[in-house]
């Protein structure tokens, strides 16, 4: 991550020759080589509900109470709380400290992010308009389609349907962990990229202190609870663990940049969360290990 700050900090339009095709390709080549080498399982899919459905609780949750509602009054810090990078930074932090056969609860926590950033995310910052039904359903599919966890998973589909999964799992383990690699330097690009601008980062108000609380310490520690109330094992709750304590995504700034609505605020939140999580997920990791 450090040699990617420099990059990004140095050399930004490198950077972005590096992440452009490492999205498009290089990401779910890795996720395809990870999951055809364990296979998919009900565990994805169980975690996918977890996330999609913690997400929407605590939505609802800032919502209804106005305690909360006053703390994060618009859906850009909501989001941006709760939204994590979970695919461009939680699946190799997950990787890099736990065993392979614990890919299908990272992977699958990254899809039902993916999932309910994109059906409620466009929801909640754009003005719909009922003419344009159709036409934010195409936005919505493709959007999903075009996540790498969701690329990935397609590809095992494909080699699953022409029995070539043994052979291509063999083949793309190895460039699977050379992506881990390059999707942790791109991280770092990111944060060079954004310090690179005149934005005084640190000058937080009170609403993106509270988002980066949510963030970094409440949605990770109520799923540790939750996955203590499940019965997972000690690297179960930590791959969703992980997963929930990631830093805000890129997606979140994606989403205020095309609705026009608080796009400072997701940059500052992204950039902050970020250098922080530096500090939290080795927190977060020590903290399981040591509840056992």
């Amino acid at each position: 991550m450090t040699l990617g700050f420099f990059i990004g900090k140095r050399k930004p339009k490198f950077s972005e020759l590096i992440a452009l095709p490492l999205i498009k390709y290089g990401i779910p080549l890795s996720v395809m080589g990870l999951l055809l080498k364990e296979g998919i399982d009900l565990d994805l899919i169980k975690t996918a509900l977890i996330a999609f459905l913690s997400i929407g609780f605590f939505i609802v949750l800032i919502n209804y109470f106005s305690i909360f509602k006053t703390r994060l009054p618009n859906y850009s810090l909501q989001l941006a709380g709760l939204i994590g990078n979970t695919s461009f930074l939680g699946i190799p932090i997950a990787l890099a400290l736990l065993p392979t056969s614990t890919i299908n609860f990272t992977i699958g926590f990254d899809l039902g992010t993916t999932l309910f950033a994109w059906i409620f995310g466009p929801f909640f910052l754009k003005k719909r308009k009922p003419s344009n039904t159709n036409l934010n359903f195409k936005e919505l599919l493709k959007a999903i389609l075009n996540s790498p966890a969701s690329r990935g998973i397609v590809g095992v589909l494909i080699a699953y349907l022409f029995g070539l999964e043994n052979v291509l799992g063999d083949y793309l383990w190895i460039p699977a962990r050379i992506v881990i690699f390059l999707a942790i330097v791109v991280v770092g690009t990111r944060l060079g990229i954004i310090t690179n601008g005149k934005t005084k980062f640190f000058n937080l108000n009170k609403g993106i202190k509270y988002s980066i609380i949510l963030k970094l310490l409440i949605f990770p520690l109520f799923i540790f609870v939750f996955s203590k109330i499940l019965g997972f094992n000690l690297n179960e709750t930590s791959a969703v663990v992980l997963q929930a304590g990631t830093p805000s995504a890129v997606s979140t700034i994606l989403m205020a940049e095309a609705y026009k609505t608080n796009q400072k605020i997701a940059a500052t939140i992204l950039f902050t969360t970020t250098l922080i999580s530096i500090i939290t997920i080795p927190t977060l990791a020590n903290l399981i290990n040591f509840s056992q």
